[in-house]
């Protein structure tokens, strides 16, 4: 297949790239030049957000694509404009969303049927991350129809290339030794989907002619905190101990679940339901295939240790993780729960 993917160097661009390459696909990326794409892909450059910024993208003669995978996630101007200019001369177009669409609150088990945002106008500036998120959905589905569009509601996305700080800061928090913080419950159920099987989910889709919406994250039950941190320390092999601390003793602290303590949601509320309690079965009837925890967490290790152990990071997310201070303070307030021994706890792998 020949396929076009906006943007294609950092993280879930990356990753589609890097699996179209192995699939042996015709690859053709259209990005700033700020980050070098995979060896092996043709190149265009422009930049969406500047007038003309499509002009090469518009000029080039190569004759069209299968596919279009897009995966931008702000003012969904960028992807109407984008998408417009493509009809005709692709044969898809995917649009990598995010859970992020649905309404508030979100049902626990709630599948690709709840009720969703607002969509921001195809015309408007940025406005919220679920409302862009939206609007570059409706701005998929206006140029290529229902039948030719692709959207795919990711949740948390982990793995190599992160550019966002929550894997990579848990990789070099535990690296660092000593006590550490680790939110409890220990078997607290987590959901998240590796970038990889992201991407190799959606290429198959594209070549099954999949269309309209798809929830993509891993099953009820494919790891928990206890998982992922466990996991972290076999990776690093790092001289850690996990504290295990009560949810209310870190609500107490004023510490802010999913962005000081990346990953992490409090158990028995609406926040966790909707974020690690989703419904996705149907991607999984349509192949989505999770690689294990233990897998995700040492390929992203040695990922993040090959380019020097500090993880790049996207200028418009917040910065994530918690200071060492606090973290240090609590503990000794605290004395916190010594971890158990890795051999007594949960088999990811």
């Amino acid at each position: 297949m020949r396929l076009l993917v906006l943007g294609g160097t950092e993280f879930v661009g990356r990753a589609v790239v890097e699996a179209a390459l192995l699939r042996g696909w015709e690859v053709t990326v259209f990005h700033r030049g700020r980050h070098l794409p995979p060896a092996g892909v043709r190149s265009l450059h422009g930049d969406r957000t500047a007038p003309d910024g499509l002009a090469a993208l518009a000029a080039d003669g190569g004759g069209g694509w299968d596919a279009v995978v897009d995966t931008w996630s702000a003012a969904p101007r960028a992807v109407h404009e984008a998408a417009r200019l493509l009809r005709g001369r692709a044969g898809r177009y995917a649009y990598v969303s995010s859970r992020s669409v649905y309404a508030w609150p979100w049902p626990r088990g709630g599948t690709e049927d709840a009720p969703l945002v607002e969509g921001a106008a195809a015309d408007a500036g940025a406005t919220d991350y679920a409302r862009d998120k939206r609007g570059g959905e409706l701005a998929a589905v206006g140029a290529f129809g229902a039948a030719g569009s692709l959207l795919v509601r990711a949740g948390l996305i982990l793995g190599p290339y992160e550019n966002v700080g929550r894997l990579p800061w848990w990789l070099t928090r535990i690296a660092r030794g000593g006590p550490v913080l680790a939110p409890g419950p220990r078997d607290l159920p987590v959901q998240y989907v590796d970038v990889r099987d992201l991407a190799e989910w959606l290429l198959g889709a594209l070549e099954r002619g999949l269309s309209g919406p798809y929830d993509l994250v891993s099953p009820p039950g494919h790891t928990t905190m206890g998982g992922l941190l466990e996991a972290c320390l076999r990776a690093t092999g790092a001289d850690a101990e996990l504290r295990w601390t009560d949810p209310e003793v870190i609500l107490a602290a004023g510490i802010e679940p999913w962005t000081e303590l990346p990953v992490w949601v409090p158990p028995g509320g609406e926040m966790h339901d909707a974020v690690h309690g989703a419904d996705v079965s149907r991607a999984l009837a349509t192949g989505l295939v999770c690689r294990t925890v233990g897998e995700t967490v040492a390929d992203t290790w040695r990922w993040l240790t090959e380019i020097g152990g500090s993880a790049p990071r996207r200028p418009d997310r917040t910065r994530k993780g918690l200071d060492p201070e606090v973290e240090t303070e609590l503990l000794a307030r605290t004395g916190g729960v010594p971890g158990t021994t890795l051999q007594e706890g949960p088999s990811d792998d």
